[in-house]
């Protein structure tokens, strides 16, 4: 799978790295970009100057959806088009994604998503965010083990892999929430009621040592979160927020954490 992987970017990178396409309105929004028999949806920032390079984010739509979701959805492309930041939605071969073990095609499309995108947008390699819910999380996860390593971030919801998965490649940040009610895709709660078990890939990935707790915080006055963070690490840092909820996307949460990335005060919505 990965030799196909690298022979795909190969191809992709000998192409010009940017080449205006933008006005073309028939591949904005809800209009899909086709690519081969594939196809995603971009959605730009608001008061994007044409010119600006771009933060990306790519988002994974959750099981039975597609990316025309995505860019109409207010805690997802809410937050993005507020930052600055392009908001890239691949859609999921039969509305569902291939995450299961190392022998997906998805992991290349997704990469190739990023390099069609580049020829449209002036995007940021710098600051390339994956994110994903349910379903969609799981596939994030999937991505950047797999192809992780020109990822800044990865911003996962209510979805992971087994923490006993072996990463060839990692992001450099890792920052996932889950409710510990949450009843479809399941709190992997570790041995001895470990709540901290959701990041344990991450965490031995990383080399990370032990945890701080940054205590309670909101987006949101109705929703609160508790931090947790593992920052002494041989590489990279892990986030963990939980929740005592169930199956949803917290208010406010992708865009609290691109706040973060991109260096901004914390702000709703």
């Amino acid at each position: 799978m990965m030799r196909k992987l690298v022979l795909v970017l190969l191809v992709l990178f000998a192409l010009p790295a940017f080449a205006t396409d933008r006005a073309n309105p028939a591949c904005h929004e809800e209009i899909p970009c086709q690519l081969g028999d594939r196809s995603y949806h971009v959605k730009e920032p608001d008061g994007w100057d044409g010119t600006s390079p771009l933060p990306v984010l790519l988002h994974f739509h959750g099981w039975m959806r597609q990316g025309s979701l995505i860019v109409k959805h207010q805690r997802i492309s809410g937050a993005t088009r507020r930052r600055g930041v392009l908001l890239l939605a691949p859609n999921g071969h039969r509305k569902t994604w291939d995450f299961w073990d190392d022998d997906t095609d998805d992991v290349a499309f997704a990469a190739a998503v990023i390099e069609d995108a580049a020829k449209r947008y002036p995007i940021d390699r710098s600051r390339i965010y994956v994110s994903g819910y349910s379903y969609g999380s799981a596939m994030a996860w999937r991505y950047a083990c797999e192809n992780g390593a020109g990822v800044a971030a990865l911003l996962a919801i209510s979805g992971t892999l087994r923490q006993d998965e072996t990463c060839p490649e990692a992001p450099r940040e890792v920052r996932h929430v889950h409710g510990t009610a949450d009843t479809v895709m399941d709190f992997p709660m570790g041995p001895g009621g470990d709540r901290t078990f959701p990041v344990a890939l991450w965490r031995e990935k990383f080399g990370c040592g032990a945890a701080r707790k940054d205590g309670p915080w909101q987006a949101v006055e109705w929703l609160t979160l508790e931090r947790i963070t593992w920052r002494e690490c041989a590489t990279g840092t892990v986030t963990l927020d939980l929740h005592d909820g169930g199956h949803f996307i917290p208010h406010g949460w992708i865009g609290w954490q691109l706040d973060q990335l991109l260096g901004r005060t914390p702000a709703y919505p």
